[in-house]
């Protein structure tokens, strides 16, 4: 199936806000799509390769419980074609209230997608690590490559 990125991007928003599941997102990837987290954490990993382990991860993610630490009230996202057609960059905000901090807050994460016949090649999702940790009140530590000596 050929998706648009406003499409792709719309499908972000729906699992942002819980209206659409993981394995739904997982779905619109190539068969060897990629998932990098730009500013990975110790608890995600750099890159995820291929749509079977896109699922895995992110129902490893969803039985995680963190999502219970927060509650969404909004979120809002924008797509922005390039000037390569296989290229689009998204902003997705959520807003709400972190059960953690005791606090409202606001979330914006970048997103950088290419894709290949309507499915994602490649989805380089910028998040802000540091916030992530402190709203879901999780330890932050840089992820840290091996290497390969």
């Amino acid at each position: 199936m050929s998706r648009t990125p406003e499409e792709i991007v719309e499908h972000v928003r729906k699992m942002v806000a819980g209206e659409a599941t993981h394995a739904e997102f997982a779905e619109l990837f190539a068969d060897d799509g990629v998932m990098a987290y730009r500013f990975a954490t110790e608890w995600q990993p750099e890159e995820i390769k291929g749509r079977e382990e896109i699922r895995a991860y992110f129902t490893k993610v969803r039985g995680s419980g963190a999502r219970e630490k927060i509650e969404i009230q909004e979120v809002q996202a924008n797509c922005w074609r390039t000037n390569d057609e296989n290229v689009a960059v998204a902003e997705i905000t959520h807003r709400g209230w972190s059960k953690v901090k005791q606090d409202y807050y606001t979330f914006t994460a970048v997103a950088i997608i290419h894709l290949r016949d309507g499915e994602i090649t490649r989805y380089d999702d910028y998040m802000n690590p540091l916030l992530m940790a402190e709203l879901f009140g999780m330890p932050y530590q840089p992820h840290v490559a091996q290497s390969s000596a």
